[in-house]
């Protein structure tokens, strides 16, 4: 089974390297892009695992070490 976890930066805490990427695009001459956020997606391979025990395993891992929780939010999706 195959956990896919969308780490995402909470919207009142500042992305520097999205407003990078956004100067760099207006600077590209896409100068309607006003804003970009930076998020990060983990895939992890667990194979001979039923939902119930991937999902709670991959929640803990989000809680300890993929994502920091003072600064983001993770979601996690299951696939067959």
């Amino acid at each position: 089974m195959k956990a896919v976890v969308t780490i995402t930066r909470r919207q009142e805490i500042a992305d520097p390297e999205g407003a990078t990427i956004q100067r760099a695009l207006v600077d590209l001459g896409y100068a309607e892009v006003d804003a970009v956020r930076v998020n990060r997606t983990v895939e992890v391979s667990m194979p001979g695992r039923d939902r119930e025990y991937v999902l709670s395993a991959v929640r803990g891992m989000c809680e300890k070490m993929l994502a920091n929780p003072v600064m983001e939010d993770f979601e996690i999706e299951i696939l067959d």
